[in-house]
């Protein structure tokens, strides 16, 4: 480490970024940032390692020396967190390391494997088929976020874990405000609690029929939980985890990729033509919108190198995943989004052990949502000017908070 005083080093992430929403930072932020692994400073007042470049971002996030529980000292926050009880700390799999990491993420590992997601995508297809039916039987003007991109993913994963869409108001607001960087700690405490109660009721009510349910919260209750492989309280974590992730990232993956083609000259024509390039688009949507822009933060337990620096045991780093999947080593032209690119290297469901387990299923709404929006509306447009367009600036997981279009 230098001897730079926190307050000179360039903020994480950036207070007012003012690029619309698919430029990331302007050249004088870039400048700022400077080295592809730099010192930073973040919003609770400590300093952290920034990691920009792809190969970087992809050791850090596979090195076993780079813890991911939040609640060691010196883990670089962006946001002050709420403490957590010891039950709040059961089954939230994303912030553990090596066998607890493990054992939890087994569990559901084949729950969200390819040939699984291939099984259920009549359900996704009659999902996207009936919230379209809804919204051309509504007819324009219309909010694209509410009336498409938020229910879509928010029915798919309420289906398969078996949480009731109709609490759909209830879990989207909470798991809103814990994604909130801005949001203040007592309300986060107080929602977080009120949505893993909410959880912990929905668990135990499934002992009178987890015989016969086929919903996966079900089913590990009759697998896991009857067997004493797993407690209630773990498959509550789990289950949160799962159901806030589940809908807000695909969500805003829906909305801004929507945006985007609507923007691209043909973008949607293309797709409704040629519907067989989907797979392809989608990694390329992944790569150039990356949702995840604030990064995923990491704790160093010994010394490593990345890129050149060195990051000592005790020291805070964070992977920009949306910055490496724009490096231009890799992918060329990063700040073009290209439709045709084979983007498949990019990093936007992470890398490493922790790596998005839900991403078959993350994929398969997408393709399947934007083939059938481009199918279905062939004169979509936004009535939004880009000035207009409204964006979750301060959400950990980005996206737009509404897309005004018509037909």
């Amino acid at each position: 480490m230098t001897a730079t005083a926190a307050t000179d080093l360039p903020l994480w992430p950036p207070t007012n970024p003012d690029h619309g929403p698919f430029a990331l930072l302007d050249e004088e932020e870039l400048g700022r940032l400077g080295e592809p692994v730099t010192r930073v400073r973040l919003p609770t007042g400590t300093t952290a390692w920034l990691v920009t470049r792809h190969a970087d971002v992809r050791q850090l996030l596979r090195h076993p020396a780079f813890s991911a529980n939040f609640e060691k000292p010196g883990f670089p926050l962006v946001r002050p967190l709420p403490p957590q009880s010891e039950r709040d700390r059961q089954g939230g799999f994303i912030r553990m390391d090596g066998d607890a990491h493990t054992r939890l993420r087994r569990m559901l590992t084949a729950e969200f494997m390819i040939k699984n997601v291939r099984r259920i995508e009549p359900m996704i297809q009659q999902t996207v088929d009936e919230a379209l039916d809804d919204l051309q039987a509504a007819g324009p003007p219309a909010d694209l976020v509410e009336a498409f991109a938020l229910p879509v993913p928010s029915m798919v994963i309420c289906h398969l874990l078996g949480v009731p869409y109709a609490d759909h108001g209830f879990f989207q607001a909470r798991s809103r405000t814990l994604l909130d960087r801005t949001a203040p700690v007592d309300r986060v405490r107080t929602e977080v609690r009120e949505l893993r109660e909410y959880l912990r009721e929905l668990v135990l009510a499934r002992h009178a029929d987890a015989d016969t349910a086929t919903d996966l919260i079900s089913r590990l209750v009759r697998d896991r939980v009857a067997t004493g492989e797993l407690s209630v309280d773990e498959l509550v974590g789990m289950a949160l985890l799962l159901l806030v992730a589940g809908h807000e990232t695909t969500a805003n993956m829906i909305g801004l990729s929507t945006l985007l083609l609507l923007r691209e000259p043909g973008g949607l024509d293309a797709l409704r033509e040629h519907p067989d390039r989907a797979p392809t688009l989608v990694e390329e949507l992944l790569r150039y919108l990356s949702v995840v822009r604030t990064g995923l933060p990491r704790l160093a337990v010994e010394d490593v190198e990345i890129g050149g620096r060195l990051i000592r045991a005790g020291e805070g780093a964070i992977a920009v995943l949306s910055l490496a999947n724009r490096d231009p080593e890799v992918f060329g032209a990063t700040d073009e989004f290209d439709p045709y690119q084979q983007a498949h290297q990019h990093l936007a469901f992470g890398f490493g052990v922790h790596q998005c387990i839900g991403q078959p299923l993350a994929r398969a709404e997408l393709r399947i949502a934007l083939v059938e929006l481009a199918r279905r509306f062939p004169g979509l447009r936004t009535t939004a000017t880009p000035e207009q367009v409204s964006t979750r600036e301060t959400s950990v997981v980005f996206g737009l908070n509404s897309l005004p279009v018509t037909w």
